[in-house]
This record gives C-alpha cells, sequence and structure tokens, in this order.
C-alpha cells in the first residue's frame, strides 16, 4: 500500500502536465489559425484596393495623358502589391504604392474638372474606404502574431514549441514608415 501514494502523486504530475500540453498546443493551433485568417484578410484588401487603381488612372489618364510616368509607377506598384507573398514584401510593396499614389492625386489636384468628375469622387471615396478596411486588417494582424509570437516566446512553451512546429511570425510593417507617415490627399 505505500508505493500506491507515490505511484498516484507521479500519475497526477504526468496528468497534469500532459493537461497542460494538451492546452498550450490546442492555443497554439488558435493562433497560428487566427494568424492565417487575418492574412487572408489584408490580402483580400489588397486585392480590392489593386482593383480599383486601374479605374483611377483611367479616370485621371482622360484629363492628365501627358503624365505617363506617373501612371507608369502606379501601375508597377500596383503589380508589386499583387505579387507580394509574405508580410515583408507586401510592406516594401505598400510602401512604394503609398508613393505612387500621392504622385498621382498630385496631379489630380491640378485638374479642377476632374475633382469635380463623379467618377473621380466615386474611385476615391471607395479607395478611402478601402485604405481603412486595410488599417483595420493590418491592426488584426498584428495583434495575432502579437499574441502568438508571445506565446511561443514565454516560458516554458518556448522549450517545446518550435520542436511542434509553431514558429514566430513576421509583423506587417511597412518597410519605410516614412512613405505612410502621411496618407495620400483625397480631396472630395
Amino acid at each position: 500500500m505505500e508505493w500506491l501514494i507515490p505511484v498516484l502523486i507521479v500519475v497526477a504530475v504526468l496528468v497534469l502536465i500532459g493537461i497542460y500540453f494538451w492546452a498550450t498546443y490546442n492555443s497554439l493551433v488558435q493562433l497560428n489559425v487566427r494568424v492565417d485568417e487575418a492574412w487572408s484578410g489584408i490580402t483580400v484588401q489588397l486585392k480590392r484596393r489593386a482593383d480599383l487603381i486601374p479605374n483611377l488612372i483611367e479616370t485621371v489618364k482622360g484629363y492628365a495623358s501627358h503624365e505617363k510616368a506617373v501612371f507608369e509607377n502606379v501601375t508597377r506598384a500596383r503589380a508589386e502589391t499583387l505579387s507580394a507573398t509574405s508580410p515583408g514584401e507586401a510592406g516594401i510593396a505598400e510602401g512604394h504604392l503609398q508613393q505612387a499614389l500621392k504622385s498621382l492625386f498630385a496631379v489630380a489636384e491640378a485638374y479642377p474638372q476632374l475633382q469635380a468628375s463623379q467618377n473621380f469622387l466615386q474611385v476615391q471615396h471607395a479607395l478611402v474606404d478601402t485604405e481603412d478596411k486595410i488599417q483595420a486588417a493590418r491592426r488584426f494582424y498584428n495583434g495575432g502574431v502579437r499574441e502568438l509570437n508571445t506565446k511561443i516566446k514565454v516560458f516554458p512553451n518556448n522549450l517545446f514549441a518550435k520542436g511542434l512546429g509553431f514558429t514566430e511570425r513576421e509583423f506587417f510593417e511597412v518597410a519605410d514608415g516614412a512613405t505612410i507617415a502621411e496618407p495620400p490627399r483625397v480631396q472630395f
């Protein structure tokens, strides 16, 4: 009978450790899925914005067809955004697109008739709405990444999380913060 108490203690400790590992693994899986879902939300909004840009270019082209370099830069930046596959690439592409859009809106400001065009105003409104959604999706993604990375780094999770295939994820940050410090000015 004396041996039964130590065996029960060892079994109880092993059960508690097993429950801890089970709960931790499941929470890491949930956080990983949440980050994947959030990244998907960002890509949807980036695609939506990229789909709006050709309409914006065509509208501006009708008034300022001689601004070929500006249109080419916006088109190139749009393509770069669509081809980005990681948060790091998307951050770099985001900076380039913001710079190109600033140039495009600067051109648009020189044409009062364009500023009054209903089509131009609709595209601008849709673009502003999409920019807001991108920022919300970015905050959601970065929040999920923060939670996942913290869960992976804390002790004792850091001892086994990487062995189970969980790695830290990259935040979605624009490579050159100065490019988005002042967003493109859109006037109605």
